[in-house]
Protein backbone atom coordinates (compact mmCIF):
# COMPACT_ATOMS: atom_id res chain seq x y z
CA UNK A 1 0.00 0.00 0.00
CA UNK A 2 1.43 3.52 -1.23
CA UNK A 3 1.89 5.95 2.11
CA UNK A 4 1.00 9.57 2.09
CA UNK A 5 4.35 10.81 0.98
CA UNK A 6 4.16 8.52 -2.41
CA UNK A 7 0.54 9.61 -2.45
CA UNK A 8 1.21 13.39 -2.60
CA UNK A 9 4.19 12.55 -5.25
CA UNK A 10 2.26 10.36 -7.47
CA UNK A 11 -0.50 12.50 -8.57
CA UNK A 12 -1.43 11.58 -12.04
CA UNK A 13 -2.57 15.21 -13.36
CA UNK A 14 -5.40 14.09 -14.93
CA UNK A 15 -7.52 16.17 -12.38
CA UNK A 16 -9.75 15.19 -9.97
CA UNK A 17 -13.25 14.69 -11.85
CA UNK A 18 -11.25 12.24 -14.71
CA UNK A 19 -9.49 10.40 -12.14
CA UNK A 20 -12.47 9.70 -10.05
CA UNK A 21 -15.04 9.18 -12.80
CA UNK A 22 -12.07 6.90 -14.46
CA UNK A 23 -11.44 4.99 -11.04
CA UNK A 24 -15.42 4.35 -11.31
CA UNK A 25 -15.09 3.25 -14.63
CA UNK A 26 -12.42 1.01 -14.47
CA UNK A 27 -13.62 -0.36 -10.73
CA UNK A 28 -10.16 1.22 -9.96
CA UNK A 29 -9.65 1.57 -6.02
CA UNK A 30 -8.68 5.38 -5.28
CA UNK A 31 -6.10 5.92 -2.68
CA UNK A 32 -5.84 9.60 -1.37
CA UNK A 33 -5.33 11.75 1.60
CA UNK A 34 -8.07 12.76 3.97
CA UNK A 35 -8.36 14.20 7.30
CA UNK A 36 -4.80 13.50 8.19
CA UNK A 37 -5.91 9.69 7.03
CA UNK A 38 -4.55 7.49 3.99
CA UNK A 39 -7.80 6.21 2.66
CA UNK A 40 -8.43 3.54 0.09
CA UNK A 41 -11.77 3.23 -1.03
CA UNK A 42 -13.87 1.45 -3.72
CA UNK A 43 -15.52 4.60 -5.42
CA UNK A 44 -18.91 4.06 -6.43
CA UNK A 45 -20.82 7.51 -7.16
CA UNK A 46 -19.27 10.90 -8.02
CA UNK A 47 -21.00 14.13 -8.04
CA UNK A 48 -22.37 16.95 -6.27
CA UNK A 49 -24.45 16.98 -3.19
CA UNK A 50 -27.28 19.19 -2.08
CA UNK A 51 -24.84 21.72 -0.54
CA UNK A 52 -23.73 22.20 -4.09
CA UNK A 53 -19.95 20.47 -3.24
CA UNK A 54 -18.23 17.67 -5.30
CA UNK A 55 -18.52 14.55 -3.31
CA UNK A 56 -17.39 10.75 -3.84
CA UNK A 57 -19.50 7.78 -2.12
CA UNK A 58 -17.02 5.13 -1.42
CA UNK A 59 -16.66 1.59 0.41
CA UNK A 60 -13.16 1.95 2.65
CA UNK A 61 -11.44 -1.16 2.51
CA UNK A 62 -8.29 0.33 3.74
CA UNK A 63 -6.34 2.96 5.33
CA UNK A 64 -7.39 4.48 8.55
CA UNK A 65 -10.23 7.67 9.54
CA UNK A 66 -10.63 10.23 12.45
CA UNK A 67 -13.22 8.20 13.68
CA UNK A 68 -11.94 5.22 14.01
CA UNK A 69 -13.31 3.35 11.37
CA UNK A 70 -11.31 2.36 8.94
CA UNK A 71 -13.61 -0.17 6.78
CA UNK A 72 -17.54 0.47 5.73
CA UNK A 73 -19.51 3.29 3.85
CA UNK A 74 -18.26 7.12 3.26
CA UNK A 75 -18.99 10.26 1.54
CA UNK A 76 -16.06 12.44 1.38
CA UNK A 77 -15.41 16.05 -0.13
CA UNK A 78 -13.78 16.21 -3.17
CA UNK A 79 -12.14 19.69 -2.17
CA UNK A 80 -10.81 18.02 0.98
CA UNK A 81 -8.89 15.05 -0.61
CA UNK A 82 -5.12 15.42 -1.82
CA UNK A 83 -2.88 13.09 -3.46
CA UNK A 84 -5.35 11.41 -5.17
CA UNK A 85 -4.38 8.61 -7.25
CA UNK A 86 -6.25 5.37 -9.47
CA UNK A 87 -4.74 2.44 -8.32
CA UNK A 88 -3.99 -0.33 -10.50
CA UNK A 89 -5.78 -2.56 -7.66
CA UNK A 90 -9.15 -3.17 -9.00
CA UNK A 91 -12.64 -4.69 -7.40
CA UNK A 92 -15.32 -6.95 -8.69
CA UNK A 93 -18.14 -5.52 -8.28
CA UNK A 94 -20.40 -3.04 -6.63
CA UNK A 95 -21.51 -3.57 -2.39
CA UNK A 96 -24.60 -5.75 -2.11
CA UNK A 97 -26.32 -2.65 -0.29
CA UNK A 98 -25.46 0.12 -2.95
CA UNK A 99 -28.05 1.41 -5.00
CA UNK A 100 -27.58 3.72 -8.16
CA UNK A 101 -29.21 7.04 -7.97
CA UNK A 102 -28.36 7.83 -4.43
CA UNK A 103 -30.66 10.27 -3.39
CA UNK A 104 -27.62 12.38 -2.03
CA UNK A 105 -26.16 13.88 -4.89
CA UNK A 106 -27.98 16.29 -7.16
CA UNK A 107 -26.01 15.28 -10.13
CA UNK A 108 -24.35 12.42 -10.82
CA UNK A 109 -21.26 12.64 -12.85
CA UNK A 110 -20.11 8.67 -12.59
CA UNK A 111 -21.25 5.68 -10.96
CA UNK A 112 -21.50 2.07 -11.03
Amino acid sequence: MANPTELQAKSSGRGTAAEISSAIANRHLLGFLYDGHLRVVEPHTFGIIREGRHALCGFQVGGGSRSGEGVGWKTFYVADMSGLRELKRSFKQSRPEYRRGDRGFTSILAEL
